[in-house]
């Protein structure tokens, strides 16, 4: 029975639940089951609320058999990342600096979930704060890729991506500024959704107004992370960008007839990323598929020049912001990737963020204009299949090294600079049998359009059934 339960939509799992075919207490029960099962393998999560998780399940279930109203989550278990504070819960940002915080707390992404009617059974597993595309911290070591335990999960939201594939649990949240639910949502053949900025309002945050870095839905099926979506976005005064439209419509269902549909479709965004053959090759049948549901495909791609200025300059101006004062208190205590970042922003003059900001208004328009002749692009997610696990990022791809450890996610991170949805949904494996991703980015704001291509993809190849051997 659990076997089956861990491996429910969050959608047939609500409805089960409201319904009482299922209680909670079965459902958070299965779920902590499949962690004890398989989390010793892969390390995805790094601080389990077991107790407090069936202690709420319990009171679910009463107030529902009481006849009480439920939220839209009722009863469903999810992992809360590691960077997200949860009040009453140890949220330790992947580092020692914070081995032992337990904030007071939480964090809005947290506290809509909680009003929604989830049932956090832990905190998934980091980058030190969030930085870098591979999920491995001082504190807790390294998640593992549930396709192969030799492999990266990814990052930043690693720990949450492993712990979908495994059945611990249905949908999960994170975070990306420059591919952090992209890139681990691709190396384990889930979901992920970067949303519109603002779609899904943060709060608190050093840098409000800022559009780099979002907060999103991870999930199995494109419908999940739809349901996750509609309890995450909506208005919100204490976040200035806050996009007015509620999230209820995301709920709804999608129509997944593709026909006609205008897209673009770029395997290295015109030459300018290297990609892995390996890639290439499963990512190779993407325009015929498309074609298959009735759309017009065409190999093009938009002018992202200075797209690399403008997120490594805001990236690190934003780091300084938030994060300098562990390069004053803890520089021997935080990874040296990150120093330098934190660095790099302190180097940085007004002009230089000023031409950064100039830059992106520019990026902007033309992405805008690109838009008016496609309706979506596709590209790869990442650009390289899964890497060795010990390794911190990949020092050459298809042949061309890396500078540092961003340069491999150009791929992700230039999509970023853009402020465009962009979705990740599973695409096909390696002949090793390595999970690939195809990303979809949507128009500026048109999260539901990113969503229903990656429903109608999904539903055309089945790729994002296939379980790793460890589930």
């Amino acid at each position: 029975m659990a076997d089956d339960i861990v491996y429910l939509s969050a959608r047939e799992l609500a409805r089960r639940l409201r319904t009482r075919e299922l209680s909670a207490r079965e459902v958070v029960g299965a779920h902590l089951s499949q962690v004890e099962r398989t989390n010793p393998a892969v390390n995805a999560i790094v601080t389990l609320t077991a107790e407090q998780a069936l202690a709420r399940a319990r009171a679910a279930d009463d107030h529902l058999a009481g006849g009480g109203t439920v939220g839209q989550l009722h009863g469903i278990p999810i992992v809360h990342k590691d960077t997200h504070e949860t009040a009453g819960v140890r949220t330790t940002f992947g580092s020692p600096v914070f081995a032992d915080n337990v904030p007071v707390r939480d964090e809005l992404v947290v506290e809509r979930l909680r009003t929604a009617g989830a049932i956090a059974i832990g905190k998934s597993n980091v980058p030190e704060f969030a930085a870098g595309s591979h999920t491995v911290n001082p504190l807790f070591g390294a998640t593992r890729n549930p396709y192969d335990l030799d492999r990266s999960a990814g990052g930043s939201s690693g720990g949450a991506a492993a712990a979908l594939a495994c059945g611990m649990c249905p949908v999960a949240e994170g975070s990306d500024m420059g591919g952090s639910l992209r890139n681990p949502a691709s190396f384990c053949n889930v979901v992920g959704l970067r949303p519109a900025p603002g779609r899904v309002p943060t709060w608190p945050s050093s840098a409000p107004w800022s559009t780099l870095s979002v907060q999103g839905p991870m999930a199995r099926t494109v419908a999940d992370a739809a349901l996750l979506l509609s309890v995450l976005a909506g208005p919100d005064p204490r976040s200035p960008i806050a996009l007015a439209e509620p999230g209820a419509p995301f709920a709804e269902p999608m129509d997944p007839d593709l026909t006609g549909l205008r897209v673009a479709w770029s395997p290295d965004l015109g030459a300018t990323v290297p990609v892995d053959k390996d890639v290439t090759a499963v990512l190779a049948a993407v325009p015929g598929v498309f074609a298959g549901l009735g759309c017009r495909v065409e190999q093009d791609c938009p002018d992202l020049s200075g797209a690399d200025e403008v997120f490594r300059t805001l990236r690190a101006w934003q780091f300084e912001l938030s994060l300098g004062h562990l390069l004053d208190n803890h520089r021997d205590r935080v990874k040296q990737s990150l120093v330098d970042n934190i660095a790099l922003g302190r180097r940085l003059t007004g002009p230089d963020v000023g031409r950064a900001h100039l830059r992106q208004a520019e990026l902007y328009q033309r992405v805008r204009e690109f838009f008016t002749r496609y309706d979506v692009l596709l590209l790869p997610v990442s650009q390289v299949p899964p890497f060795p696990v010990e390794l911190e990022y990949p020092t050459e791809v298809a042949g061309q090294p890396m500078a540092d450890y961003l340069d491999w996610m150009r791929s992700a991170y230039l999509v970023s600079a853009t402020g465009c949805p962009a979705l990740s949904v599973p695409a096909g494996f390696t002949a090793g049998g390595l999970p690939i991703g195809l990303q979809i980015v949507a128009p500026h704001r048109a999260d539901g359009l990113a969503l229903r291509v990656g429903l109608a993809f999904e539903r055309a190849t089945g790729y994002g059934t296939r379980r790793p051997g460890l589930a």
